[in-house]
């Protein structure tokens, strides 16, 4: 059932209008609002004639309000955007941080080349310190075989004219010892028509003609020493005529047995 609008005699007021179900437009009551009926009338409008009046209003001002035409929004000159441009940034930003990634991996890799020279260097100048080192080596090790082949051939030099020194030493005592045993038996054949002597006797006589005074009561450490060397040679010299005078003995036994064989 439709809402009535009430108006009195003194005019249209928004406090005594109400508004129908579904009216939700408040520029036309507005209008409304500015046509008042004359002095000393009362009006009363029904629902219906609210609404005709309200499309009467609705008409006149899409007539007057012209008509909306969607279009593209304008960018102003100023602002324009240049998408080319924005393409082109972005492919230079692209190309820089590939650029940028290309030089870091070129920089690592120059990095690990010149570590790698670094390394190679090390172990070639380590090569070489071992190569000196076991050059350095094998000439001492030379030189000490050197030294110990010199060595050797000096000992054995020296041992060499020690022996001979000691049989030129050995002949000379026979020598003087067969000197000496002739004359012995010279000795003996002329006192063999006189007393007979004991074997005792005998070696006690050639003990006493051959042996010899010290005398060294008058000497020092160093002639001392002189007189120990001197007497160790003759006590060398005597063994060996010891040695000489029992093989002779032997090869005579042997010789007087094959003989009476």
């Amino acid at each position: 059932m439709p809402t009535l609008l009430s108006c009195p005699m003194g005019g249209l007021h928004r406090s005594s209008i109400t508004i129908t179900e579904g009216l939700n437009q408040p520029w036309m009551f507005a209008e409304l609002y500015s046509q008042s009926p004359p002095p000393g009338s009362s009006l009363l409008f029904s629902f219906s004639e609210v609404r005709q009046r309200e499309q009467t209003l609705r008409q006149k001002k899409n007539k007057e309000k012209p008509k909306f035409k969607p279009s593209a929004p304008r960018i102003p000159e100023g602002d324009k955007v240049d998408f080319d441009d924005i393409q082109k940034k972005r492919q230079n930003k692209d190309l820089l941080e590939l650029q940028a990634l290309i030089d870091a991996h070129f920089e690592h890799r120059k990095k690990e080349e010149e570590e790698l020279i670094a390394l190679k260097d090390r172990i070639e100048k380590r090569r070489a310190e071992r190569a000196e080192q076991q050059r350095i080596m094998a000439e001492k090790e030379k030189e000490r075989q050197a030294r110990r082949e010199e060595e050797r051939q000096r000992k054995e030099e020296a041992d060499a004219k020690k022996k001979a020194d000691e049989e030129a030493k050995k002949k000379s005592a026979l020598s003087s010892m067969g000197s000496q045993f002739s004359s012995y038996l010279q000795k003996a054949d002329s006192k063999r028509g006189g007393k007979k002597q004991t074997e005792r006797e005998k070696k006690k006589k050639i003990l006493a003609e051959r042996r010899k005074p010290l005398n060294i009561d008058h000497l020092n450490e160093d002639k001392l020493k002189d007189k120990a060397r001197e007497l160790y040679e003759w006590i060398k010299t005597l063994e060996s005529e010891k040695f000489d005078h029992m093989e002779r003995l032997k090869r005579q036994k042997y010789e007087v047995g094959n003989f009476h064989i």
